[in-house]
């Protein structure tokens, strides 16, 4: 996880703090007390965890042998707790598998009614579900990329980016959509039908 103390800067006061796992270590370090904690628990020191309960955290114990990652049972609780908007931190890691799998978990169908943000440093990946419209405000400069998912990206137009597309269909697996740049502050990616991850890359620290 890189840039973890900037996590101050992005969490509010009133948020819901779900730790996966994992995850905990990190809230550890930043002084962070999460609501709930939710996994196998197979990585955390029991001492902490102790801790955690007697001061008021709710603790949701798996079985290490489970259908689901720890990820995906937290965004489940968090959705089942009324969240629509759920911020992801620390979900790109040094293990391909897990990163592959966490950002392609915004494309379940279950998780279609919200929306999804995995950020980490100043990359921020969202998904783009046809038909809809996501804009982008960063900087002039900043990388946006758009990666298909399962399917063609159908109906895609692109305004404020150096690359533009009007009604156009980026192929899924094809490398089309990567690295496009944002020529002002803000940047609009429209989509009539399928799947778009999208990488919005902070070039300057806001």
């Amino acid at each position: 996880m890189k840039n973890i103390h900037d996590i101050h800067d992005i969490i509010l006061p009133e948020d819901l703090i779900i730790a996966a796992d994992g995850g905990t270590t990190h809230c550890q370090a930043l002084g962070i007390k999460p609501s709930f904690v939710v996994g196998d628990l197979d990585s955390l020191n029991p001492d902490y965890l102790e801790s955690l309960q007697t001061s008021g955290t709710a603790i949701i114990s798996y079985p290490a042998n489970k259908d689901h990652t720890d990820l995906e049972l937290s965004i489940r609780k968090a959705i089942e707790l009324g969240c629509d908007e759920i911020l992801v931190l620390g979900a790109l890691g040094a293990r391909w598998d897990m990163t592959i799998a966490n950002l392609l978990l915004p494309a379940l169908s279950d998780f279609s009614k919200v929306t999804i943000r995995l950020i980490d440093g100043h990359q921020e990946v969202i998904l783009l579900r046809g038909k809809g419209e996501l804009t982008f405000k960063g900087k002039k400069g900043d990388i946006l990329s758009l990666v298909p998912v399962g399917e063609d990206a159908e109906g895609v137009a692109l305004q404020g980016l150096e690359y533009p597309l009007e009604d156009d269909v980026l192929k899924f697996a094809a490398t089309r959509g990567i690295s496009n740049v944002l020529l002002e502050d803000t940047a609009t990616v429209y989509l009539k039908k399928g799947l778009l991850l999208c990488i919005h890359i902070r070039k300057h620290k806001d």
